[in-house]
C-alpha cells in the first residue's frame, strides 16, 4: 500500500527590495558620517559681535559704584550674548544645513551646558557669600571649560579658545578685585572677538 506523505506550503518573506536595501545602506552611511562629523555651525562673526558688547559692558561695569550695579551690568550682558550666539548659530546652520539637536550638534550642546550650569549655581552661592570679588575668575573659568569640552566636537580652534578662557580665568582668581573688568574685557571682549575673526575666516562667518 503505498504511502501518501503530505506537504505543507512554507509560507516564507519576501526578501528586501534592491532599493529597500539600499536606502537602508544610505541611512546607516548618513548617520555614521554624522557622528564623525565636527560640529561646524560656531559662528564667527557673531562670535565678533558677542565680543562687541562684552567691551562696552566691562566700560559700562567700570562706572558702577556697587557691587549690585555690577552684576546687573554683567548679567544683562550675559543675558545678550546668548541671545545673539543662539541666532548666530541657528543662522549659519541653516545656511551649512547642519542639525543643531542631531550629531556633532546635540554632542556639543551636552558637553557646553553642563560648565554653565554650574557657574549659575556658583554665581548664586557666591553672592550669597558675599564674594562678588572671585566671580570674574569662576565665569571665564567654567565658561572655558564648556568651550573646550563642547570644541572637542567642533573645529580645532574652538577649544584652543576655550583653553585661553580657563588660562585667564585662573589667573583672575589670584589679582586683585580691581582688574576684574580687565580680566573680562579681554577673556569675554578680546578673546572672542580675536578667535570669532579667525573662525569666520577659515570656517565662514
Amino acid at each position: 500500500m503505498a504511502v501518501v506523505h503530505s506537504f505543507r506550503k512554507t509560507i516564507t518573506e519576501e526578501p528586501p527590495t534592491l532599493q529597500a536595501r539600499a536606502m537602508d545602506n544610505l541611512k546607516f552611511i548618513r548617520e555614521t558620517m554624522e557622528n564623525a562629523a565636527s560640529f561646524t555651525a560656531v559662528p564667527g562673526w557673531g562670535m565678533v559681535a558677542v565680543g562687541a558688547t562684552a567691551t562696552l559692558a566691562a566700560l559700562l561695569a567700570t562706572k558702577q559704584t556697587t557691587k549690585g550695579a555690577w552684576m546687573l551690568v554683567w548679567l544683562a550682558e550675559a543675558i545678550l550674548s546668548l541671545l545673539v550666539a543662539g541666532w548666530a548659530i541657528s543662522r549659519k546652520a541653516r545656511a551649512a544645513n547642519v542639525g543643531l539637536l542631531s550629531g556633532p550638534g546635540r554632542k556639543f550642546a551636552l558637553s557646553f551646558t553642563p560648565p554653565l550650569f554650574v557657574g549659575a549655581l556658583l554665581t548664586v552661592v557666591l553672592l550669597r557669600l558675599g564674594l562678588v570679588n572671585v566671580v570674574p575668575g569662576v565665569w571665564l573659568l567654567l565658561y572655558g571649560t564648556g568651550v573646550v569640552t563642547g570644541g572637542a566636537f567642533s573645529v580645532r580652534i574652538v577649544p584652543v579658545m576655550g583653553l585661553s578662557f580657563m588660562l585667564i580665568g585662573s589667573i583672575a582668581l589670584f589679582c586683585p578685585a580691581a582688574w576684574s573688568d580687565y580680566f573680562m574685557a579681554g577673556g569675554f571682549g578680546a578673546l572672542h572677538i580675536l578667535f570669532g575673526a579667525e573662525i569666520a575666516r577659515r570656517h565662514g562667518g
